[in-house]
């Protein structure tokens, strides 16, 4: 049972809908999907939020948590197994690492947290090497929260921005429930990558 948390890192959301498909469809999963507000509510140049919703019915998702109080319960009743966040924006790994929970994916994750499962970060973000790069740094070193490995995706136009490996997520799950961190973390991401 994983928890497949979305936040607002909008161009990246195709790659986690085809993680998601492989997770249901492939490894037989059930994944719970937690849908942050913006992701809930924001039309963007990369897809509408309709369409968002209807993707995570169409790949065979349980239902989505779209508020606190639907997350809330993911403590107590200690139902997943795992807690992914993907994409994981620079905004939710700066308020994560600061113990704020003003919305449904974060409360997700202190919810999972508090049972001292693993939560994996699936970094999408453009400033995840700017001012973001404490945050990272200090979540490195947390209990019971993992990264999928990353690189930099536009280093010379975008030298702060970092993306996760679509191709380790599965890998980092399985060592991540084995409390293990995958290594190497840092990657030389793809030359022909997607600049976002």
């Amino acid at each position: 049972k994983i928890g497949v948390a979305l936040t607002g890192s909008f161009c990246t959301m195709n790659r986690v809908m085809g993680i998601i498909e492989k997770l249901v469809k492939d490894e037989g999963a059930e994944v719970y999907p937690i849908v942050s507000e913006n992701v809930r509510d924001l039309d963007t140049k990369f897809g509408t939020a309709a369409g968002w919703r209807q993707k995570l019915q169409e790949v065979g998702c349980q239902t989505p948590v779209f508020t606190i109080p639907e997350a809330e319960p993911i403590g107590p009743t200690g139902f997943l197994d795992i807690l992914l966040i993907a994409p994981c924006s620079g905004n939710t790994m700066a308020k994560l690492c600061h113990g704020i929970t003003d919305g449904p994916v974060l409360m997700a994750a202190k919810a999972h947290l508090r049972n001292s499962k693993p939560v994996v970060l699936a970094l999408a973000s453009n400033d995840g090497l700017g001012m973001n790069a404490k945050n990272l740094g200090e979540l490195l070193n947390v209990k019971n929260i993992f990264f999928v490995p990353f690189g930099q995706d536009n280093a010379e136009k975008k030298p702060n921005s970092v993306i996760f490996a679509e191709d380790k997520v599965m890998d980092t799950l399985m060592m991540a429930l084995d409390n293990r961190q995958i290594q190497p973390l840092l990657l030389q991401y793809p030359q022909a990558a997607d600049k976002k």
